[in-house]
């Protein structure tokens, strides 16, 4: 009982204090424009944090909206917390290519191990998140080492991996151009299982209800769960959203992700289901 009254007051304690904290946003920074005209007018981000917290985490945000469309967002059921966010802009398909996307993604999260120490941000403290077709991105990235090889870091250094609903399977929008419809399934290197393996870091797959879900995107998740099992991670849960559609998933799952980012951060245990 003692215990359970210290974690209450010190949760309440923490919401105070990022409550009181002061925010900051930096809008439209460049992070991959050598890569090309195109990826200079769309490889932009923005970089939300606390003005007055040295040392807070970072999750880099990449939007959904199929590879085909939507724009760098800061969640805001993930604002005021104490934590930095980094809404990420990447190019989209059919303008750009799949690789040249995910390599995107990387570049971004280089970005942020790069740069956010400048601000008062950890850069052990970095977590990656995406709604859909950002979740895609990062599970791509964070299951495929190569990508941020490249830039020279290591995706092992990654705190935390939150996939909001995310493909699991070659994304539907490529294999579209591939002249294959959304419920033929194909799991090329393109595709986040092709590259399940073992993680250092916690990872939550999240999903809708599967009743409401996009294209059996719930079942394709719960699969996912099953073979990360199978490859030896114990930090890998699967969450599922009874009554939220696709597009509503990331509302209660913010909260969610919230406590996890804290465990981390703190060494605590990690939140049970």
């Amino acid at each position: 009982m003692k215990k359970s009254v210290l974690a209450v007051i010190s949760l309440l304690c923490s919401l105070v204090l990022s409550a009181q904290s002061a925010y900051k946003i930096e809008s439209g920074i460049p992070y991959h424009a050598e890569a090309g005209e195109y990826a200079s007018s769309r490889c932009v981000l923005d970089f939300y944090y606390p003005s007055d917290i040295k040392g807070f985490p970072t999750v880099v945000w990449f939007h959904g909206g199929g590879l085909e469309g939507g724009q760098k967002e800061i969640p805001a059921g993930l604002k005021e917390s104490g934590i930095g966010i980094i809404g990420v802009n990447y190019r989209l398909l059919p303008k750009a290519d799949v690789k040249e996307i995910i390599d995107d993604a990387a570049a971004a999260v280089a970005w942020a191990f790069k740069e956010v120490m400048k601000r008062g941000g950890d850069p052990d403290k970095i977590f990656v998140a995406g709604h859909s077709a950002g979740g895609y991105l990062i599970d791509m990235i964070v299951l495929d080492k190569h990508w941020l090889e490249k830039y020279g870091i290591d995706a092992d250094r990654i705190a935390g991996a939150f996939p909001y609903s995310a493909q699991k399977m070659t994304h539907y929008n490529v294999r579209k151009g591939m002249g294959i419809g959304p419920l033929q399934v194909i799991a090329d290197e393109n595709a986040p299982i092709f590259h399940a393996r073992k993680l250092p870091m916690p990872m939550l797959v999240l999903s809708g209800d599967r009743e409401l879900e996009l294209f059996g995107r719930y079942e394709e998740q719960a699969y996912f769960w099953r073979m990360m099992k199978l490859v030896g991670n114990e930090d890998v849960f699967l969450y599922e959203f009874d009554g939220y559609d696709h597009g509503s998933m990331p509302s209660p799952a913010h909260s969610v992700v919230k406590r996890y980012i804290k465990a981390i951060c703190e060494g605590e245990p990690l939140p049970k289901r």
